[in-house]
């Protein structure tokens, strides 16, 4: 697929000569002389990247910096101006500007310039071809379980009506499928869906992944950059393990849920989002409540529907149909050719307590078939851990 350039410039020579520039290097071109027509342009997702003049007739160049997120693809912008100005430069650099270019320009720059947003673009396109394969490709286990139907079938409801989930369970039970499987089933699957672990990343760096932050907004900070919750606008926010959320940042994210909108660090304007927010902790958050250890406020905002997914123990009659789901897939991954399991080894498995529960019964499907020469998984191919330990 080709790159479109917009060309925003009211001098129609020096649009011109740039039309006719990035023609010769085959990207396709659209020329508009308005700030009014480059809006029109990025509202349809008409281009991949933007020259864009500073001076226009209508109004002043770098405010579509301020616009940018909300247009689709949203574009990377090379600022174009024929009166240097080293504070509008400063300006739009903090504000995301890709470059910012004085005339006369030097074609050679412009190139490598270019070259940089292609290859940005092109990262985005491989990003949002992936989503799309994963929506393609999901697959979730239907359940044998009472209580896991139930689950299922609340899921769908929350889906639906887009209301803020919050789903508990063990480690290893399938909370972040469940999440998918809420995106999946709802009006948002077609927009973003934005997973973060609150306990992977530092307590320090938590509020600018959600947030985003301002150029300059700390030491490290050498531009503007968009948080998860920006990113996902339209679509699902999926918070995992949010117990480990610090109190400080909890009292953001609970502003942020209840006005739909927030401020980046060292910000002050005020950016506005419609995200469905899904929570997930493998903690007692009632418990950590009592030891002022989690905002109460902010469970009862985020548990409008709250799911509970049973142990793998308690539901031992899904553990076929899973196992059969899991040697599938785990053939597709690994590029294996496992065919069937053996009765006493599924037996075997059965009778297993599976304190890891469903992720823990991947690992050692995953090294049985890794270590099978048959095609069939056999009890010698189980761990020895897993057979000792059977009821």
């Amino acid at each position: 697929m080709g790159i479109t350039v917009l060309v925003v410039d009211d001098e129609v020579n020096a649009r011109s000569t740039l039309e006719s520039f990035l023609t010769s290097l085959d990207y396709d071109v659209i020329g508009v002389g308005t700030l009014g027509d480059a809006r029109e342009e990025l509202k349809k997702g008409n281009a991949d990247l933007v020259l864009l003049d500073v001076q226009l007739p209508d109004g002043f160049g770098p405010t579509l910096l301020y616009e940018s997120a909300y247009f689709p693809n949203n574009p990377p912008i090379i600022l174009i101006t024929g009166v240097p100005d080293i504070e509008i430069a400063v300006d739009a650099m903090k504000n995301g500007a890709l470059d910012y270019i004085t005339k006369p320009i030097k074609l050679e720059r412009l190139e490598l310039t270019i070259k940089r947003a292609v290859e940005l673009v092109r990262m985005r396109r491989q990003l949002f071809l992936f989503q799309d394969i994963q929506r393609k490709n999901f697959k979730f286990v239907p359940s044998n379980n009472k209580e896991l139907q139930q689950v299922y079938n609340l899921a769908q409801r929350a889906a639906m009506a887009s209301a803020s989930v919050l789903i508990s369970g063990e480690t290893g039970v399938g909370k972040d499928i469940l999440a998918q499987y809420i995106y999946h089933s709802g009006p948002r699957k077609d927009k973003m869906f934005v997973a973060i672990n609150c306990g992977a990343i530092q307590s320090t760096m938590l509020e600018s992944e959600l947030f985003g932050h301002e150029a300059n907004s700390f030491t490290s900070a050498d531009k503007r950059k968009l948080g998860l919750m920006e990113t996902a606008d339209g679509g699902v926010l999926f918070l995992d393990e949010i117990s480990s959320m610090a109190m400080d940042i909890q009292a953001k994210l609970l502003r942020a849920i209840e006005t739909q909108s927030f401020r980046r660090l060292g910000g002050t304007q005020e950016i506005h989002v419609d995200v469905q927010l899904i929570a997930a902790s493998n903690r007692n958050l009632l418990e950590m409540i009592a030891k002022n250890e989690f905002r109460e406020d902010l469970y009862y905002r985020l548990k409008v529907i709250d799911l509970e997914i049973p142990a793998l123990r308690d539901r031992k009659e899904d553990i076929p149909e899973l196992v059969g789901f899991l040697i599938k897939l785990i053939n597709s991954q690994r590029g294996l050719n496992v065919e069937d399991i053996t009765p006493r080894a599924l037996e075997a498995i059965i009778a297993y307590d599976w304190p890891g529960n469903v992720r823990e019964l991947s690992h050692v499907l995953e090294f049985s078939m890794i270590s099978n020469d048959s095609g069939v998984i056999d009890l010698n191919d189980i761990p020895y851990t897993i057979i000792r330990k059977k009821n």
